[in-house]
């Protein structure tokens, strides 16, 4: 039986097909996807604004799509006869399982299942180390401000704050799960914050701490930028983003790979 042909909307859906093994199977990705070296499926446009035309002519077995920003997309693609998979987790939990999904819709139901079960026991292991760190510096759970977007400031939500969570810090100003939402330096004052991790959307890690203080918040409060891929995009890069955050906010604390 032939591998499925596959094209992917979702960067998400790319980086985790990518640690499948199963990019040979992508036949179209969009412009913002990263797809593993020596692979070359055809760009159908950008993450809201896909050539749909173009992904029929590449006659894929089914279509990943990921987040609400893509739903109306999703719909789309299923009026015009294409299998969709589409996901819009929430929460850290909900990114891990997304995990097998993926591997299903894609032919590669064991290795999702597989890399599910690996990342939980990644972020076990981060808690642990972590815990174990601070019991042994006498530290505690530092509070962690995250901001996905700076104009207008966002302080970031759904998986994120489980992230943090994980990564041995609090996060009091968005609930897990919920959405991103509009923040002022009063509200994030009020917290009163011992670091500040950037991380917005669609900028990598090219982000000039300066930004907090050229703003005006007068914040006493380490100013961190961690790349947004390891932040906002729910894929297996997130563990390595919490490993990234746990070490940023634990000074002295190096993780085992």
């Amino acid at each position: 039986m032939e591998p499925p042909r596959v094209v992917s909307l979702a960067p998400s859906a790319t980086a985790t097909i990518g640690a499948l093994g199963a990019s040979d199977r992508l036949v179209g990705v969009t412009a913002h996807c990263s797809v593993e070296s020596g692979r070359d499926p055809e760009t159908v446009g950008g993450w809201t604004t896909p050539d749909l035309e173009r992904v029929d002519e590449l006659e894929p077995d089914v279509v990943l799509t990921s987040d609400g920003l893509q739903a109306e997309i999703a719909d789309a693609l299923r009026d015009r006869g294409h299998d969709v998979v589409h996901h819009e987790p929430a929460t850290l939990e909900d990114v891990v399982e997304s995990f097998a999904d993926v591997g299903d819709a894609v032919g590669r139901r064991e290795a999702g299942e597989r890399l599910a079960e690996r990342a939980r026991g990644r972020i076990d292991e981060i808690t642990e180390s972590v815990s174990n760190h601070r019991r042994e510096s006498r530290g505690t759970r530092p509070v962690i401000y995250c901001e996905e977007w700076s104009d207008p400031p966002m302080a970031a939500g759904n998986w994120v704050p489980d992230v943090v969570e994980a990564a041995g810090g609090r996060y009091p100003f968005v609930d897990p799960g919920e959405r991103s939402r509009e923040t002022d330096e009063e509200a994030v004052r009020g917290h009163d914050p011992d670091h500040v991790v950037l991380h917005p959307c669609g900028y990598g890690d090219r982000v000039d701490p300066s930004v907090i203080a050229d703003r005006g918040w007068e914040l006493d409060a380490e100013v961190h930028v961690i790349h947004d891929d390891l932040m906002n995009q729910p894929s297996p890069g997130l563990i390595e983003g919490i490993e990234r955050l746990a070490e940023v906010i634990h000074p002295g604390l190096h993780l085992e790979t």
